[in-house]
């Protein structure tokens, strides 16, 4: 064996136990910073060999499930159908609930906007989380835009918001 493959076998050896070391979550770049911390190597070499001898980094994002279906509250049927376009304006309607932290504490927003043209129509904010936010902010829509027969609300059903807006 010539000295660079003695080289590459003795760096093969250090990768894999680096690897197995980190129980297989060490990739390339961080088991170049190990190496580095006793010979000068090109990340670019370790790369290399990881692919040539199927050294991966072996981690998953963790799933963490942020909505509850397991409830018996009533469900509305999906009109919608992921339909996200509309041909004329008040015909489809979308809302959504979001929090912004500020100096005085939590700020609660409820927005509805008209698929046709994508603007908001409707707003309302409060520093308190209530049903009722959805129901001002649509309050807000009609009061300025006006209503149209069919017209179709669609939200999440996110957890904030569980009541019938008709």
């Amino acid at each position: 064996m010539s000295k660079r493959d003695q080289e590459v076998t003795r760096l093969i050896i250090e990768i894999k136990a680096i690897h197995n070391k980190s129980r297989q979550s060490s990739g390339s770049r961080k088991i170049t910073e190990v190496l580095k911390r006793t010979q000068v190597i090109n990340h670019k070499r370790v790369e290399r060999i990881c692919k040539q001898e199927g050294i991966r980094s072996k981690l998953t994002k963790k799933y963490k499930a942020t909505t509850n279906s397991n409830h018996t509250l009533p469900i509305a049927e999906n009109l919608l159908n992921r339909e996200f376009y509309s041909t004329k304006p008040n015909e489809k309607l979308v809302s959504d609930i979001t929090y912004v932290w500020t100096s005085e504490g939590w700020l609660y927003v409820a927005a509805i906007m008209d698929l046709y043209g994508q603007k908001i129509v409707g707003l309302a904010m409060s520093d308190r989380m209530t049903k009722d936010l959805v129901i001002q902010a649509l309050n807000n829509a009609c009061g300025r835009y006006g209503t149209s027969p069919g017209c179709i609300l669609h939200s999440d059903r996110g957890s904030q918001v569980r009541q019938e807006v008709a």
